[in-house]
């Protein structure tokens, strides 16, 4: 049965930190936060509104057409796939391809101008692509991500506060003991000034350390004793982190900007670990975190790329919302674990492609347990170029039916693309070709997505 995924702006929108629901339970923040903070957590949803996907699968090969009217050297009046040099003197690109880019980012700009977001245009824009280097991607994003209100009116109050939140969540949860103690010392003399109202300062008094601050305490209650468990997972962070993306400047690298941004990245995988001690920090998490913070950071407005850090941390906890049991081993064979994705992917291979679905499960038994599993729990963050990823994420943000929905029929794209491939190989051939999939044409691959059968059989029941 077919989920039903209509949802009313207000059920949707809710104001951070609340959407960490029971990923911040046991945090110790519900006095802060308000008493919404242990709630149970939605299945994520970018702003689903219906279930017609009208618009979205309409999708033309504007490179396969023809421009009438225009006489070239041959003498026949037609452009055709004529193509112009660009500035670079490398990047071709087709006429028709630059006429739809402007097309394309005027529609953009028209609806990010109005005072009231219309959230499904945006989305019918989105799954097509966002340009890059204007920071419209990064705006976008948020909206759909449900960061960001559809009112205009309101950006600047909801980002203001939610960042400020966020700061006050570093203070609380990221401060080293020690600079905790001295805080507190500090906060006692400024007291104690004020109480001797100018009297002469008598002998020092002694202070004695309790037991929760001492270095040495062992008590699951001390302060040192959590310093030195997240101590361990800073260190993980920190490898995983010197090995995001090694091929860009940005993320790795020895330079001031590099490691601001890894020291960026590390606070907030760190704050989400301390946040959720079920599931902690799980090696990958900082390869989903490295588009949103990329886009984030290279917002051309300046303020908002210097505030990068708090708004990828909002927004990668929504992200995660949908997918996080995925990363959660105790969960793995239950209803919402990542065998249970695994099957829905089986099963929409089945119905798109029974015969490549039997050659993979029964012939070479390359079961998507052996590939996939990466795929989606990383978000094919690690099977394609950062460009690619950027566009992908676009069409993911921009389904109406979840990011989750896209990303299974991508994958699924995945498979149908190289089918003859994987029909002439064996176990091995295969594994070897799903494992590290062949450079393609991203946008025929969502093409492809896009045109599959679903297999309603699969959607769970949308409560």
């Amino acid at each position: 049965m077919p989920r039903d995924r209509t949802k009313s702006h207000d059920r949707q929108r809710k104001n951070f930190p609340d959407r960490l629901g029971s990923l911040v339970l046991g945090s110790g923040l519900e006095e802060t936060f308000g008493s919404d903070i242990g709630k149970e957590l939605d299945t994520f949803q970018p702003h689903g509104f219906g279930s017609d996907r009208e618009g979205l699968g309409d999708w033309e090969d504007e490179g396969d057409r023809d421009v009438d009217g225009v006489v070239g050297d041959g003498g026949e009046g037609c452009l055709g796939n004529r193509e112009v040099i660009g500035t670079s003197g490398s990047d071709r690109v087709s006429v028709l391809e630059v006429i739809a880019a402007d097309e394309k980012r005027s529609d953009l700009e028209y609806e990010l101008s109005q005072e009231e977001i219309n959230l499904e245009k945006l989305q019918r824009i989105a799954s097509k692509g966002l340009p890059d280097g204007d920071g419209s991607r990064a705006r976008v994003w948020k909206l759909l991500l449900g960061y960001l209100p559809p009112s205009r009116n309101l950006w600047d109050k909801e980002l203001a506060e939610n960042r400020q939140k966020y700061a006050k969540l570093k203070e609380e949860l990221l401060i080293s003991p020690s600079e905790s103690a001295r805080r507190r010392i500090e906060g006692f003399r400024s007291f104690e000034q004020e109480s001797d109202s100018g009297e002469s300062d008598g002998p020092l008094q002694r202070r004695e350390i309790s037991q929760e601050d001492h270095p040495l305490s062992l008590g699951k209650a001390s302060v040192w004793h959590q310093f030195f468990q997240n101590t361990e997972i800073m260190d993980q962070i920190d490898r995983d982190l010197q090995r995001t993306h090694p091929d860009m400047k940005f993320f790795s690298g020895e330079t001031p900007t590099s490691r601001k941004h890894r020291a960026a990245m590390r606070n907030i995988l760190l704050l989400f670990a301390k946040l959720n001690p079920a599931i902690r920090y799980v090696q990958g998490m900082n390869e989903v975190l490295a588009p949103l913070y990329y886009v984030f950071s290279t917002d051309i407005n300046e303020q908002n790329a210097a505030n990068a850090e708090a708004d990828s941390f909002a927004c990668f906890v929504r992200l995660l919302s949908d997918s996080v049991d995925h990363f959660c081993q105790q969960l793995d064979n239950s209803a919402v674990g990542i065998l249970s994705t695994l099957s829905r992917l089986s099963e929409l291979l089945r119905a798109n492609d029974e015969e490549l679905w039997r050659h993979l499960e029964f012939t070479t038994k390359v079961k998507p347990q052996f590939y996939a599993f990466r795929w989606i729990t990383l978000l094919l963050t690690q099977e394609f170029d950062f460009k690619s990823i950027l566009r992908i994420w676009d069409s993911f943000l921009g389904n109406p039916f979840g990011v989750q929905d896209m990303l299974l029929r991508v994958c699924c794209a995945m498979l149908l693309c190289v089918k003859s491939q994987l029909l002439s190989g064996d176990f091995i051939a295969n594994l070897k070709l799903l494992q590290h999939y062949p450079e393609i044409n991203i946008e025929h691959l969502l093409h492809v997505a896009m045109d599959l059968t679903p297999d309603t059989s699969s959607y769970r029941v949308w409560l």
